[in-house]
């Protein structure tokens, strides 16, 4: 029972690494309708940002404090994905207003090659490390209850839980808010939404610097773990599947999705792995997606779009 709980520990913790990361999507959908591919490109170019301005702080400012370094850098961080948002709105959806979905996802591919470019030009193509002060050495827990303990690491409960909190707060935010029911208008009608007097063009600016401090949390967390280099956006191929469960429209399912393929992983590389000869972690996932493409596409949270004719 000791190890199942501590593999389940283990795929909970990752599942909310993956559900940080899929709500960039979410976020993105809800708002403009169009599906973001460049989402693993701002988690990128956010945690590039990060690693070099924690760098080059203490340099600039002969600064010895470590703490002071990683805030102003995520400071800086951050007004730099607002930037990013601003112009993403100013130069290419404030142009594409009311056009075909095929038009706008095309429009999120030329971001993403366009930031992977940008940032590899202005901070460069090497592996960075960021250090946020994030004890990595595993503990062992409920030792009286289990010979020999439960062993987790430290940074994956620290990283779950600061994920679970900015899940918790956007979920409030969608939910509670003025600014979050104007989201969900713009993201069922764009034109509906614009007679009733919400201003499009300032909503997809919010909603794009939100997915940015969602980007580059997710940046931090993924870059502590991982290192930052340019494999880094591959990690936004991982929150498909999530979204897929879960669905694209709902917060929630953005969680509990994640939740799902992070512990479904775990479990069958730990007690199916043995029996094929490993590897089902890699493609656990995206079988399951499959599976819930075929029988519900809409995933688990989704809204049933009915096309009456």
């Amino acid at each position: 029972m000791g190890f199942f709980l501590e593999t389940l520990f283990g795929g909970l913790m990752a599942g909310m690494l993956y559900s940080l990361v899929a709500l960039g999507f979410v976020l993105i959908f809800k708002a403009s309708g169009v599906f973001n591919f460049a989402q693993g490109a701002m988690v990128l170019f956010a945690a590039l940002a990060m690693a070099r301005f924690s760098e080059w702080i203490p340099q600039w400012l002969g600064l010895e404090s470590l703490l002071l370094a990683n805030i102003l850098a995520f400071i800086i961080a951050a007004l730099c994905m607002f930037a990013l948002a601003w112009l993403v709105e100013r130069l290419v959806l404030r142009h594409l207003v009311n056009q075909e979905g095929v038009t706008l996802l095309m429009a999120t591919l030329g971001i993403t090659y366009f930031l992977d470019g940008f940032g590899q030009t202005i901070f460069g193509s090497d592996i960075y490390q960021i250090n946020v002060g994030m004890p990595k050495d595993p503990i062992f827990i409920l030792e009286g209850m289990f010979e020999g303990g439960i062993l987790i690491n430290k940074e994956d409960v620290i990283a779950a839980v600061i994920a679970a909190g900015l899940v918790a707060a956007l979920s409030l935010f969608f939910q509670k808010t003025s600014t979050g029911r104007a989201l969900r208008a713009v993201a069922d009608d764009h034109q509906a939404a614009q007679s009733i007097g919400i201003p499009l063009n300032r909503i997809w600016v919010i909603v794009w610097c939100v997915a940015g401090i969602t980007a580059l949390v997710a940046g931090i967390i993924w870059g502590s773990k991982l290192g930052v280099q340019f494999s880094l956006t591959t990690v936004a191929l991982r929150a498909l599947p999530v979204i897929i469960l879960g669905g694209l429209t709902s917060v929630p399912g953005a969680i509990i999705g994640g939740l799902i393929i992070g512990v479904g992983e775990k479990l069958s590389e730990v007690y199916l792995g043995p029996m094929v000869g490993g590897g089902i972690e890699i493609w656990f996932a995206y079988v399951l997606a499959l599976v819930f493409l075929l029988f519900r596409p809409q995933g688990l949270f989704g809204e049933k779009i009915i096309d009456r004719v």
